[in-house]
């Protein structure tokens, strides 16, 4: 199976939940780059939607403005782990995780998005969705 090319830019991510039914289609940016991934959402007072952070297996919430909400996701886009993180604060690594989304304190809880979960991204006019 061929790995996907994940480019900078914006994306909608939608959550499927372990019984099958579809959420919302949430607006996602999305960072591939070594710059955008070390960015972040650095510097940001807050973020409409969310933020997928790949390849990444951890991150960290230092010198963030805002408490996040991180899903670690692995290569078939199953979520793996769902932790909140305050400011100043160093995530630990997940093995099995390949992708990372950000937002803001209780959206994945309001978006479906717990550990089971299963996520689909379309960056522009790829869908990007393993089984």
């Amino acid at each position: 199976m061929a790995m996907a090319q994940w480019r900078n830019g914006k994306g909608t991510l939608t959550v499927t939940d372990a019984q099958g039914g579809q959420e919302e289609a949430i607006s996602l940016r999305i960072a591939a780059s070594y710059r955008a991934r070390s960015r972040g959402l650095l510097g940001q007072d807050g973020i409409d939607g969310a933020l997928m952070i790949t390849p990444c297996g951890s991150v960290h919430s230092f010198r963030m403005r805002f408490t996040i909400d991180v899903a670690y996701l692995d290569r078939k886009f199953r979520v793996v782990a769902v932790h909140t993180m305050k400011p100043g604060r160093l995530g630990l690594p997940r093995l099995r995780a390949r992708h990372v989304i950000e937002a803001e304190a209780g959206a994945m809880e309001k978006w479906g998005i717990r550990p089971g979960a299963r996520v689909t991204v379309v960056q522009g006019e790829d869908e990007i969705d393993r089984k």
